[in-house]
């Protein structure tokens, strides 16, 4: 520990975002970086708190606490405070394969366990992340690192999203051969297609980790669904283990009178598009443009879709949360170190304010009707207020409080509603067991699955979860089956 005064001597400081009314009119991520001394400044204000809780990557009531990578958080921030950013790198890729990913996208758990969190503001954790992975790549301190010996055995991993990346990096630094199947015309899946370029540049974040896979001897098979381009069949013949990372990619729907109508789409569908468009050059399949936009759902990708219309010129936008306003403070029942159920702006509402003076949130509502005009187009949306009736102990179920029925302007409505689980065709095909909920189930400790030499890792096998949790599947399923394949004791 570098400083053992320096929680007490200097104010929590984060990265400068560009301007709302700048950042609205290009695509360019909306983060600047935090000056070095700065940064220095952050890194000194790791208290040496004695038992840290920013690396513990727990559960508590459901949601994460913590680095589920479990990040040597208090390591790098002290060499960071020394101004060692070389060793500082070094010891985040001991446990984070992709840090310039979350260090952008990550919503950050370790910072809300925090022991400064308790009564003071958390330590910038994810902006020294972000910095020093960014240091990393500017002065060439990360290369490609092949494996020196390869061991004959050959991988396919399913899915190139976060989760499958990781997978595969692990996997053939440990000597095997990977093929990366991927279906979509570029690798990243949810990174590429899912997460808008103002959050993750894809050209000069996203793929040129890729391109440094590529050369460390990863092999991606793009425009490959496996199933239909390439039988699973083929994949238990020719390789030696599988690791299925396919996410959880269908999404849930809200089903209410109307919902037929064109003009209505998965956030997923409409995210895609717009950065199709964006990649490629291509007119707008579906757009905001001119239109009044209703985003039916919270979190990262309703404020995702937020952003975007506003991007594409949206006349207005209102985005509906089921759950009732939050406090500006922790409740009672909400203490340290659980995630903080409090009052935040992200960068889409900000954008949203600045543009129309308001945040465009409204909650305590959802919707339960789609109305069109005359000609048959989407025209409004009925909302309604939210009330919660306990069905069984301890169980609260919502539902619309009769006679307190709205109706909003809408000619675009984006559901925002997450994911109910990974798409079935392919785990079909493959044969491998499931539970309930649809998701990939077996010997979860380890990772594998009913099918022998079958492995699965991320959101397919723990249901929709943080890019933070697939990297760390990524990871613990490419050492089980790194011990698989070379015979080698468990290691969990």
């Amino acid at each position: 520990m570098g400083k053992p005064t320096g929680f007490l001597e200097y104010p929590r400081e984060t990265a400068p975002e560009r301007e709302p009314q700048a950042r609205l009119e290009d695509w360019h991520e909306f983060r600047l970086p935090l000056a070095p001394d700065k940064l220095r400044q952050q890194g000194a204000r790791c208290m040496d708190c004695g038992t840290p809780f920013c690396h513990s990557g727990i559960l508590l009531s459901g949601m994460a606490s913590g680095c589920p990578l479990h990040n040597l958080i208090p390591e790098w921030n002290d060499l960071v405070y020394r101004d060692l950013w070389r060793q500082a790198l070094d010891r985040l890729h001991r446990t984070n394969d992709f840090p310039e990913f979350t260090g952008r996208v990550c919503p950050a758990p370790c910072e809300a366990s925090c022991v400064l969190a308790i009564g003071d503001p958390a330590v910038a954790i994810k902006n020294i992340e972000y910095a020093i992975t960014e240091r990393g790549w500017e002065n060439g301190w990360i290369v490609p690192l092949p494996p020196r010996v390869r061991t004959g055995k050959n991988v396919a991993v399913i899915g190139s999203g976060p989760a499958g990346l990781a997978a595969a990096l692990q996997l053939n630094r440990a000597g095997h051969s990977v093929t990366v199947y991927e279906r979509d015309d570029r690798p990243g899946g949810l990174l590429m297609y899912g997460i808008p370029n103002m959050k993750l540049e894809k050209e000069g974040v996203l793929l040129r980790r890729i391109e440094l896979l590529e050369a460390e001897g990863i092999r991606f098979m793009l425009k490959t669904e496996v199933g239909k381009d390439v039988a699973a069949e083929r994949l238990y013949r020719e390789y030696d283990a599988i690791v299925v990372a396919i996410g959880a990619g269908k999404a849930r729907d809200l089903v209410v009178r109307g919902r037929e109508l064109p003009g209505i789409h998965f956030a997923l569908e409409y995210l895609t598009a717009a950065t199709r468009t964006l990649l490629d050059g291509v007119p707008e399949t579906i757009t905001a443009r001119g239109k009044d936009v209703v985003v039916i759902g919270g979190g990262d990708t309703g404020t995702d879709c937020v952003a975007t219309a506003l991007r594409q010129g949206c006349r207005s936008v209102v985005q509906l949360e089921i759950l009732p306003h939050p406090p500006q403070q922790r409740a009672p029942e909400n203490p340290w170190p659980e995630w903080p159920k409090v009052y935040a702006a992200d960068y889409g509402q900000k954008e949203a304010a600045e543009r129309f003076s308001a945040d465009p949130r409204r909650y305590g509502r959802t919707a339960i009707a789609f109305l069109p005009d005359a000609g048959g187009t989407l025209a409004s949306v009925v909302c309604a207020e939210v009330g919660w009736q306990e069905k069984k102990p301890g169980v609260l179920v919502p539902g619309p409080i009769p006679g307190s029925e709205t109706t909003l302007p809408a000619q675009l409505v984006l559901l925002a509603l997450g994911f109910v689980g990974p798409e079935q065709e392919l785990l079909d095909t493959l044969g491998v067991a499931r539970t309930a909920s649809g998701t990939i189930s077996g010997e979860n400790d380890r990772f594998a699955t009913s099918i022998p030499a079958v492995f699965a890792a991320g959101d397919c096998r723990r249901g929709q979860s943080l890019v933070v949790w697939a990297i760390s599947e990524g990871r613990r399923a490419a050492q089980e089956c790194d011990a698989f394949l070379m015979g080698k004791p468990e290691t969990l």
